[in-house]
């Protein structure tokens, strides 16, 4: 994509509503625009880091045997009403009456809708195990919206939900989605700590969060060091196999937000080995049983012909907040440093000069390789002058900027940076093409 072709509407000065860097951070880098409070339009660079997160999240997904599909965002109030919740959940859900004077919501989670959906479509145990999840936009009424999309009204989520006879089937389709999060979070470039969570509205009696570490994280957190170099399980785990080594690996050490914190277990840790942080929540994993199935119906005929309420749980992702969770946990002075999985582009082409027509031919050339080896690239063709190009390309953040320009080109070189490091290097335009596509 070339840049003078591009919507990239960048900012200069930190925006004085913008609390934390991620929110200042997006706003600046033309990530997204606020259109209301708590609500965001996503813009087209933003817009691509979703996008990549929506698909690693996908194929961890698949990965561990779930399935999607994709629930409209307006829901019944009747359904609601059959689990308890629609009196009971508080002033967050946003309450619609339509033209026909029905009880309507903005959904702010697909329990009720998930459960009646199945309930439907599946009479006999011989149809189970399903863990079936979509990704989709929620909105919850916050009272005081704030820390951009790490708080907002309208988010996008990924939640899945599991189906299963007895409970122990559902404690097994618990343990691999606490996998598949270890997994999902380690390839966004995160290293995801899992720690025992209260259920709250969602109901249940086993949940973890997965909080990531960052200064300026909304929670304080408490776990042993240990956690954090913990392994994730690499791409030859068996899902089908025993997974309670792992589980148990991270469960039996100490790690807890301040909600749940229990100092006099803290002070049992190894003093070098205590761990006082913050951290954000980037995913919830929740157990609960039969809360749903048996208030509204959702049941099977077992292998003894009798009917039986399906064991639920429940599992979601904080898609667009993953994007501000990212920024908080990579960035410096100069802006944003993507990981390379989830980078809107994975190079930024530099044209120091642009009209000179030998300049402008070696980045025409360097664009349609990098593009024919399936590579993205963002190339600044524009006639900015060359430090507001370097200042761009730092804050918006592409894992390489590729830097052209008539005094290298005399010597045949150009210039390699590499965003996280800041290591510089001057390399033939192949050598250089040659590092971008091998990494």
């Amino acid at each position: 994509m070339r840049l003078s072709r591009y919507f990239l509407p960048t900012l200069k000065e930190n925006p004085a509503e913008a609390q934390i860097v991620s929110h200042r951070l997006m706003l600046r880098a033309g990530l997204v625009r606020q259109t209301a409070a708590g609500i965001y339009a996503w813009l087209p660079l933003g817009l691509a880091v979703l996008r990549n997160i929506e698909k690693i999240v996908r194929e961890e997904q698949a990965r561990a045997g779930a399935i999607e599909l994709l629930m409209p965002t307006i829901q019944s109030a009747d359904l609601w009403r059959q689990s308890g919740r629609f009196d009971a959940y508080g002033p967050e859900m946003l309450r619609i009456v339509d033209r026909h004077e029905r009880d309507m919501l903005y959904g702010p989670t697909n329990e009720e809708m998930i459960t009646e959906i199945f309930k439907g479509a599946v009479k006999s145990y011989r149809d189970l195990p399903r863990n079936l999840f979509h990704i989709q936009w929620k909105f919850r009424d916050e009272i005081r919206p704030r820390f951009g999309v790490m708080r907002g009204r309208e988010f996008l989520m990924k939640d899945g939900y599991s189906f299963d006879l007895d409970v122990e089937s559902a404690r097994r389709a618990y343990r691999k989605m606490f996998v598949s999060y270890l997994r999902t979070f380690d390839r966004l470039g995160l290293r995801a700590i899992p720690m025992a969570a209260d259920t709250g509205p969602i109901g249940g009696d086993m949940s973890h969060e997965f909080i990531i570490l960052a200064e300026t994280g909304e929670s304080a957190v408490f776990c042993h060091r240990d956690l954090v170099d913990m392994p994730v399980p690499g791409d030859d785990i068996d899902y089908d196999g025993d997974l309670e080594p792992v589980i148990r690996a991270r469960t039996e050490l100490y790690a807890a937000t301040d909600e749940k914190h229990d100092p006099a277990a803290f002070e049992a840790v190894p003093e070098d080995k205590r761990l006082s942080a913050r951290g954000i929540e980037v995913g919830h994993i929740f157990f609960f049983g039969t809360k749903y199935s048996a208030a509204m119906g959702c049941v099977v005929s077992g292998p003894d012909g009798r009917d039986t309420p399906l064991q639920m749980g429940s599992y979601g992702i904080g898609v667009a907040r993953l994007v501000g969770g990212i920024i908080e946990a990579s960035h410096d002075d100069a802006g944003i440093i993507w990981p390379d999985a989830v980078a809107p582009f994975k190079v930024g082409l530099v044209n120091l000069k642009s009209g000179d027509a030998e300049t402008d031919a070696a980045c025409a050339t360097l664009y349609d390789k990098l593009q024919a080896a399936g590579v993205t690239v963002l190339y600044d063709d524009t006639d900015e002058r060359a430090g507001a190009k370097f200042s761009t390309m730092d804050l918006i953040g592409l894992p390489w900027q590729l830097v052209v320009g008539p005094r290298g080109l005399k010597s045949g070189v150009v210039e390699l940076k590499r965003r996280a490091t800041g290591e510089k290097e001057e390399l033939s335009p192949e050598a250089a093409l040659a590092k971008i596509s091998g990494n």
